[in-house]
Parts: C-alpha cells; sequence; structure tokens
C-alpha cells in the first residue's frame, strides 16, 4: 500500500474526514506502508494537499472529495458555514475551541469551557468530554469569577489559578472579550483573541484604547490558522515523545 492510501483508508475510517493530528497518530500504523523518511508527519502535510483526492474543510481539517456529499452532519456543518462571514457560527467557533481544549491537556493544564458549550461539538464529540473540569475553580471573589466564566476556553495551573483564557471572535467586536479580560488584570495570566487573519488591524486598533492599557502586555492576538498548526505541532510532538520513551 502506498503512502497516500494510507491516508484514504485512516478518513474512511473515520467517515471520510480526519484532522492532520488524527492522521499523524493512525496512518504511520497502518499495516504494509513503508515510510521511508524521517519526516513522515511532513509527508502527510504534503498528501492531504493533493487535489485529486481530498480537500480542505478548515486549517487543520481534511476531507475526502468522494465522500464530500456524505460527510457527518457536523463536517457538513462547519463547510457551510464556512462559505460567507455571516455564516460563521457555533460549529466553527467549538471546532477552535476543541483544538484550544486539547492543546490544554496536552501541557498538563486542567481545561474549562462555559456551561453553556458543554455540549457543542468539537468534530464529533462533546466538549464536555474534553475537558477537565466540570466546574469552574473559585479562584478569587465571586463577583469576578461570575463576569469572567464565560470566556471560551481557559487553561488552570497546578495552583487553580488561571494561566492562560481564550476568547474566539469571528464577526463580533472585540470589546466584549476584552472586557472580560479586564476583570482579570491582577492576575498573572496570558489572554489571547482567536480570530481570523484579516482581523488583526481591528484587535490592534481596539486594544489601544487606553481603557485596556492595564492587560495592553498580556493580551495578545492568535489566527486560526496558528491554532490549527500549534493543535497539530502539538500532536506531533507528544507522539514523538511517546515513541522515544516507549523505545522505538
Amino acid at each position: 500500500m502506498r503512502q497516500y492510501e494510507a491516508v484514504i483508508k485512516v478518513m474512511e475510517e473515520n467517515g471520510g474526514y480526519a484532522t492532520l493530528s488524527h492522521l499523524y497518530e493512525r496512518a504511520l500504523k497502518v499495516p504494509d506502508v513503508l515510510w521511508k523518511t524521517r519526516t513522515p508527519f511532513a509527508s502527510i502535510r504534503r498528501i492531504v494537499q493533493d487535489k485529486r483526492f481530498f480537500f480542505k474543510i478548515k486549517p487543520g481539517l481534511w476531507a475526502l472529495k468522494t465522500y464530500k456529499n456524505k460527510l457527518p452532519q457536523e463536517i457538513l456543518a462547519l463547510i457551510e458555514e464556512g462559505k460567507t462571514i455571516e455564516k460563521e457560527g457555533k460549529f466553527t467557533h467549538s471546532y477552535y475551541q476543541g483544538m484550544l481544549i486539547e492543546i490544554g491537556n496536552m501541557k498538563g493544564f486542567k481545561t474549562y469551557v462555559p456551561p453553556q458549550d458543554k455540549n457543542k461539538k468539537f468534530l464529533n464529540k462533546p466538549l464536555r468530554e474534553l475537558v477537565k473540569l466540570d466546574c469552574i475553580f473559585k479562584f478569587t471573589y465571586e463577583d469576578i469569577v461570575q463576569k469572567v466564566q464565560s470566556i471560551d476556553v481557559f487553561w488552570f495551573n497546578e495552583r487553580k489559578f488561571p494561566a492562560y483564557i481564550f476568547e474566539i471572535e469571528h464577526s463580533t467586536d472585540f470589546k466584549n472579550a476584552l472586557l472580560k479580560f479586564l476583570e482579570l488584570q491582577d492576575f498573572n495570566v496570558q489572554m489571547y483573541v482567536i480570530s481570523q487573519k484579516e482581523r488583526k488591524g481591528e484587535f490592534l486598533s481596539r486594544s489601544e484604547y487606553s481603557a485596556f492599557a492595564p492587560i495592553k502586555g498580556k493580551t495578545h492576538f492568535v489566527t486560526y490558522e496558528e491554532v490549527a498548526q500549534w493543535y497539530a505541532k502539538s500532536y506531533e510532538l507528544m507522539l514523538t515523545e511517546r515513541k522515544i520513551l516507549a523505545g522505538e
């Protein structure tokens, strides 16, 4: 079996689609395939860009052309939402939430999402099955916790304090995210807004408002593409470490 056929096989077994991380974990285990390269993960990234067989749904998510009309509903919804900015909605939002949760889990943080998001799905799995915490830690005064607990993703450290927080903002004003972040100005927490790269200028302009000066050095803008790359690279590192520690 050829390498691209192994990738196709893994996608077929997964319903016709897969993230790069899923392919990294499964494609290299397909029997009777020779990966005569020191960079098999790079080979997989190259293979999925072959437009004869694959198409890109979102950054880090690919599907088979032969399955285009019979993909699971949540994947079809991602495709539909991606056609226009206005249609970008809950499936896209939870897609990036899921990536951020899994990155945090791999890094050893306690991850949390708001109660209203727990039943939303990252691909085929509800976010509640990914996060490490059912309830937010009461890390400070109750009124502050109440104001910030709707932030899209929290990573808590071993002392139960927020270390990193993330808000995903596709088309809404960045002001609401920054106002939530402002509530945590007294904590040693890094704050990230996730959006499409075309909105970076808008974010930078908004973050320059004098009201947000207390958190200026803590707030960062990250693109969807960068989140997907971060997710894939984190998984690649985890699999590499697992292989080394297993003595393979």
